[in-house]
């Protein structure tokens, strides 16, 4: 057993219930078995026992009816209760054709020529019905029959073109499919017609049913030839080539034989001419399970349902009531093969033999199965008369030992040379089921069971085995061990604990020597399903009802570790890796692996979907096989070295194809380079390789043909990748290029063929709405910053030449330095952006020009004492609509003001000009700029001194103002 801790288990191989009633048909060369499972189809592979393939996976269809194979293996017709018939290409798992059935009921037979053209249905509803395959129509409706159609088959010489049905009136018709008449009746059973066939040279008809006769017909005179007493319902009759011996079967060439199979489950050979049985099948696996059900003589139930002859595999397979298909040699009626069809629920497993090359499965029945794993032909094992509920097998494997409802245990061995197992002791003595069962570990010297009567009790084995003889077991000891049920028995490694889980939720633990209590554990909530000992440690692992495991200590019987995770009862629980490990079963079919050192759940294996009652290991601990409600049994193969080989592996492929990435990118190799980021699965690596595509002068060309180069399982990945990159406001500008070309460059029929298309466009959708609305924002934006500025430079252009007279100087300089900064944009700004700011430097610095030319001249006129032109300006305001004496009044005041200035200013302009042409540009330019600002000053611009004194000045003349304004509105009014 590995030391090492194991973290995954894959499924190896599966075993799933692949016939639940109805026809078995095989194919032409015998390799595959045809049997329908409910709503599907299962495909066998007859060498390995495996389901090859499954037709009709859809949940939603109907159960199947009935199904036909072609004779050359070609075409594949399926019948179901919803009246339609389906043609399948079944090697290739692929329908072909459907149509309806036109039948008024479910079809419940057909029969294929030996051209495979045509095939004929047989329906509830007494008619019969012909299609053409290869035309597609029907050809003939036959009615005439009046009950539900049994059996339809063509005569083998398609040249007579006749049609032989068989109904539940008793009563076969031959039917003439070229005038589409029935041209005889044939009229000798008393009971339904189960079975029909014909000879090689096609002139003679057998038929049989369950009135326990075989009758033959002539085919040219429609008379009967025969009627042969067989003393048993039959369903099915085969004939025997009459130019073959088989001497262990007193079959002599020359004369004809035929095989009946019925309700007694054993073939018989019939001599026709004699009408007499010469073999008899002796030791019938169908006959020894009747015998085991204690089957009356009055029971009319068929144990043998369908029996049918492949050439090709030289066997002879019947299927019975309870599902079993099995394969006899036709030599001597030796069984070659055994399928069990359906298991039931699977209440227990065990692996069998020295080379744990077989499993022991107790199902929910009577019966024991034997798999070989390796082709799961299935040996039954007869005995027990009810269910058998738990199983155990001694560690060398090559005993195992059973208990069941019929209050008894079993013993059995196995042959090493045949590997034929037979039961060689019987125990008995419970009075209530035997519910568990367990082996002695060191030697095979003692059994102990536990049963619903609540006592265990003590088995000793006898030394001498022998399979031609059944002994009975002795009982030693017996000892009253709970209140409930028992559910759980197991045996220490040492031989010398014995432990017990019951109903009354309670776990004890026992001498095995003497039967004492030594400990009871008690913790959990329900009851407990599931006892078992470490192989190394000394503890004891419980599961319960209450969905938890509990390890106990076997000193103090205290509970140590308790293990959460199931939502359900855990059915079983067992040891692995060297007592370091746990795995687990539940109600709800999940299989869970645990850490015992951190109470961790590592795994979880989902693949049962009803309660995994069954859970059991080999020797390694590298296989493990589950069983549960829903007739499955799973193998599981420890993959823990793989994946991590796995692991190890694409972690190198991942380093080097990293390093041949980056190569790609230094050679600005992008088609390759974005090819192998696809191929690594990194949608940001490939966004950054578009960008670096993109920064180059002609990025959006040879973006878009890098885009159009790749392969469509490339471009779709892509398309995929910008479903990331447009959740993002920085990289969508990206996603919405790719998609703008892929659009572009591709068909929309190639496209839709992508299989993430549609997932893609829906995960575009959303985002690209967002950025188009947060595009559309921005627009309005910007459309509302350029209609400010446009409103701000006719504000400036508009108002008046007193408001803008400050700072002369000083405007000039801020304007030089702004159209400097225009004229030198910043680092990466459009050239559109540029011309656009030169023009607007140009068109501010000639309006700059202009108002310091009308600032001169204002100047020019004003005076230094007489009030500020603002303070005319609001007299103006006023006065506008004085009468016309106060204005002329004003005008002549103005006028002498402005005389006296004139001369003034003349006489300084003189002074001025001298001095203008002594001094230097540079302090010319100093004179002026202190200029402007006395004229600031003066004019009532808002410096700090000025501002003061204007706040006083408002207060002091604050009510003359007032006054003022009032008498200017009264002398308007007038």
């Amino acid at each position: 057993m590995s030391t090492k801790l194991k973290t995954s288990f894959a499924v190896d191989s599966r075993y799933n219930a692949f016939y639940t009633g109805g026809k078995v048909q095989f194919s032409k060369d015998g390799s595959f078995m045809l049997c329908s499972s409910g709503n599907q189809l299962q495909i066998l592979d007859v060498q390995t026992g495996r389901i090859h393939s499954t037709i009709g996976q859809n949940e939603e269809e109907e159960e199947i009816t009935s199904f036909i194979l072609s004779p050359d293996d070609q075409t594949l017709i399926v019948a179901g209760r919803n009246l339609q018939l389906r043609q399948w290409e079944w090697k290739e798992n692929k329908i072909e054709r459907t149509w309806k059935a036109v039948h008024n009921a479910p079809v419940t037979c057909m029969a294929f020529d030996s051209t495979s053209t045509l095939v004929a249905t047989g329906s509830a509803d007494s008619t019969i019905k012909i299609w053409d395959i290869i035309k597609q129509y029907c050809t003939h409706n036959l009615r005439g029959h009046t009950g539900v159609v049994t059996g339809v088959a063509f005569h083998p010489d398609i040249e007579r073109m006749q049609l032989i049905s068989a109904a539940e009136d008793y009563k076969i018709r031959v039917w003439d499919l070229m005038k589409s008449s029935c041209i005889a009746v044939l009229d000798k059973h008393f009971s339904v017609i189960t079975g029909l066939q014909f000879t090689e040279d096609g002139d003679t008809l057998y038929s049989c049913g369950r009135d326990s006769v075989v009758v033959v017909w002539d085919l040219h005179s429609f008379l009967c030839l025969k009627t042969i007493p067989v003393f048993e319902p039959v369903e099915s009759v085969l004939l025997l080539s009459p130019n073959m011996d088989y001497p262990k079967l007193s079959v002599v060439a020359g004369e004809q034989h035929f095989i009946t199979a019925g309700s007694k489950g054993i073939l018989k050979v019939w001599n026709t001419s004699k009408a007499a049985c010469v073999y008899t099948q002796e030791d019938s696996p169908v006959a020894l399970a009747a015998r085991s059900r204690e089957v009356e003589e009055s029971d009319q139930r068929s144990n043998i349902t369908q029996a049918i002859h492949c050439p090709s595999n030289g066997a002879i397979t019947v299927v019975t009531f309870d599902h079993y298909i099995i394969m006899f040699d036709l030599e001597g009626f030796e069984v070659k093969k055994q399928f069990a069809g359906y298991n039931d629920d699977i209440l227990d497993i065990h692996f069998l033999g020295e080379q744990e090359s077989h499993i022991a499965v107790a199902t929910n029945s009577e019966l024991i199965k034997v798999f070989e794993l390796s082709t799961w032909n299935c040996q039954i094992l007869h005995g027990h008369t009810d269910i058998v509920l738990s199983l155990d097998v001694y560690q060398k494997g090559n005993l195992l030992v059973s208990s069941s409802k019929d209050n008894s245990i079993r013993l059995w061995q196995i042959d090493g040379d045949t590997q034929k197992m037979s039961c060689v002791a019987v125990g008995q003595g419970h009075t209530h089921a035997v519910g568990a069962v367990a082996f002695s570990r060191l030697a095979p010297s003692f059994i102990v069971s536990g049963s619903q009567d609540c006592t265990i009790k003590l088995w000793s084995v006898p030394d001498n085995h022998c399979g031609n003889s059944v002994t009975n077991l002795h009982a030693n000891m017996t000892e009253k061990a709970h209140e409930k049920d028992i559910n759980s028995i197991t045996v220490s490694p040492n031989d010398k604990l014995l432990a017990t889980g019951s109903q009354d939720r309670t776990a004890k633990v026992w001498n095995a020597s003497s039967l004492s209590l030594l400990g009871v554990c008690r913790g959990h909530r329900r009851g407990i399903w599931c006892v078992q000992f470490s192989p190394v440690d000394q503890c004891l692992a419980t599961s319960s009802s209450d969905g938890t495991i509990k390890i106990w200590s076997l000193s103090d019987f205290t509970c140590v570790k308790t293990f959460e995770g199931h939502d359900t009862s855990v059915l079983k629980v067992i040891f692995l890796t060297r007592g370091m490990q746990l795995m687990s079963s539940g109600s709800d079919g999940l299989l869970k692996l645990w850490n015992i050192k951190n109470n961790e759940c590592i795994k979880t294996l989902d693949e049962h979907t009803e309660k995994a009652w069954a859970l059991t290991a080999n020797k390694k601990g590298d296989i493990i096989v589950s069983g549960a409600a829903d007739s499955s049994i799973i193998v599981w193969k420890d993959t823990t070295e793989t994946e991590i080989e796995e692991a190890k592996a694409k972690e190198e492929d991942t380093i080097i194809k990293e390093q041949e990435l980056s190569n790609l990118l230094q050679q600005k190799k992008y088609l390759k380079a974005i090819g192998l980021a696809i191929t690594l699965e990194q949608p940001f690596r490939v966004l950054n390789i578009m960008k670096e595509i993109l920064s180059q002068p002609t990025g959006q060309q040879d973006l878009a043909d890098t885009v159009l180069k790749l392969r469509m399982d490339q471009a779709d990945a892509v398309l995929r990748f910008s479903v990331q990159w447009n959740t993002n406001s920085k990289h969508c500008h990206v996603a919405q290029f790719v998609l703008s070309v892929v659009l572009k460059g591709y068909p929309p029929e190639e496209l839709m063929k992508l299989p993430n298309f549609k997932a893609t466009v829906e995960g575009l959708l959303p985002y690209t709405e967002r950025h188009f609305q947060r595009m559309k924002r921005l627009q309005q934006q910007a459309t509302f910053t350029d209609y400010t500025w446009q409103c701000m430079k006719l504000g400036q252009s508009d108002s008046r030449v007193k408001d803008n007279e400050a700072s002369h100087s000083a405007t000039n300089m801020e304007t030089e330095n702004f159209v400097g900064k225009t004229q030198d944009p910043k680092d990466g700004a459009s050239q559109e952006m540029v011309d656009e700011t030169d023009d607007l430097g140009e068109r501010i610095r000639k309006a700059v020009q202009q108002r310091l030319k009308e600032l001169d001249q204002i100047s020019e006129k004003q005076s230094g004492g007489k009030t500020s032109e603002s303070e005319h300006i609001e007299v103006d305001k006023g006065n506008g609509e004085n009468d016309g004496e106060n204005v002329i009044t004003n005008e002549k005041t103005n006028l002498k003001a402005k005389k006296k200035n004139k001369n003034k200013k003349s006489d300084l302009t003189d002074l001025q000009r001298d001095q203008e042409e002594e001094t230097s540009p540079a302090e010319k330019v100093t004179t002026r700029l202190e200029h402007a600002k006395k004229k600031k000053t003066k004019k009532g611009f808002k410096t700090p001194d000025s501002m003061n004194k204007r706040k006083v000045h408002s207060k002091e003349n604050g009510i003359t103002e007032t006054n003022r304004s009032s008498k200017r509105r009264k002398s308007s009014a007038k």
